[in-house]
């Protein structure tokens, strides 16, 4: 089921304010991503919100994406699915997931999850996991 309007504010509005909290000093790509949570008993459609925490050491630096899904996991344990994903950035750039944050939003997600992000001209682009991630990696877990 899409996102309500209401639900994809609440998207931008969180992302927007995760972004503020970001640690980008080497960047200064401040990124927040916001992830809506199908309802359940537990999720209760919950919104959780991750920043981008950039190192010294590029290659430990965790996107706003994987803080967003870490902090759900924490918070709601590993069944978690994600039903929409908001990405913002608070430089004026466009602002897709990376390639490893897509693979990782699949792995809690489906490939008609909803996911904005902003264009270079400052539209919000609409699209599905599976337009952004078109080959996927799936590892069969049964």
């Amino acid at each position: 089921m899409p996102p309500t309007e209401a639900e994809v504010s609440a998207l931008h509005q969180r992302a927007t304010e995760a972004a503020r909290n970001s640690y980008s000093p080497y960047s200064r790509f401040r990124v927040g991503a916001a992830i809506l949570l199908l309802a359940d008993q537990r999720q209760d459609g919950a919104i959780v919100a991750g920043t981008n925490v950039e190192n010294a050491s590029y290659r430990l630096t965790c996107c706003a994406e994987q803080a967003a899904i870490a902090a759900a996991v924490t918070l709601y344990g590993p069944q978690i699915r994600i039903r929409a994903v908001a990405i913002v950035n608070l430089n004026g750039s466009a602002c897709m997931p990376c390639g490893a944050c897509r693979q990782t939003l699949l792995e809690f997600a489906t490939p008609e999850t909803a996911v904005f992000y902003p264009s270079a001209s400052g539209e919000t682009i609409s699209t599905t996991l599976a337009a952004l991630l078109p080959a996927a990696f799936r590892l069969d877990r049964e």
